[in-house]
């Protein structure tokens, strides 16, 4: 999914709500990044798509909650990550995929495209 150019307060608009439903993510593709937006129970948030370890899509990943909150797991190394903050919280992975602030206006998701934390190794 390519993301359109409209650009607000809370970033640029990646997806309706409906798009993404509840338990699943997509990859957004904004100007050479791409972002993994997941639906956590109707609350969006979004992180690098790739881990940093494997290079692999996070937004094809296994996407569940679980007793430390949500995550996505890695399909290469089975590692997994906090979708809410990118970081790697289980090994063999270390450091973070990066994160990014989401908003919801009138029924469309944003993101703001500059990462609250970079992705790192």
């Amino acid at each position: 999914m390519t993301v359109d150019k409209l650009r607000t307060k809370c970033g640029a608009r990646v997806a309706c709500v409906a798009e993404i439903a509840y338990g699943n993510g997509t990859c957004i593709a904004f100007e050479g990044t791409n972002i993994a937006v997941f639906n956590a129970d109707g609350v969006f948030y979004a992180i690098g798509d790739s881990c940093p370890h494997a290079v692999t899509s996070l937004s094809q990943s296994d996407f569940h909650e679980d007793i430390r909150g949500w995550e996505v797991r890695c399909p290469r190394r089975r590692s997994q990550f906090d979708v809410t903050t990118g970081e790697a919280i289980s090994l063999p992975v270390t450091g973070n995929s990066g994160a990014y602030e989401t908003g919801v206006e009138q029924g469309e998701i944003y993101v703001n495209v500059e990462p609250m934390t970079p992705g790192q190794e």
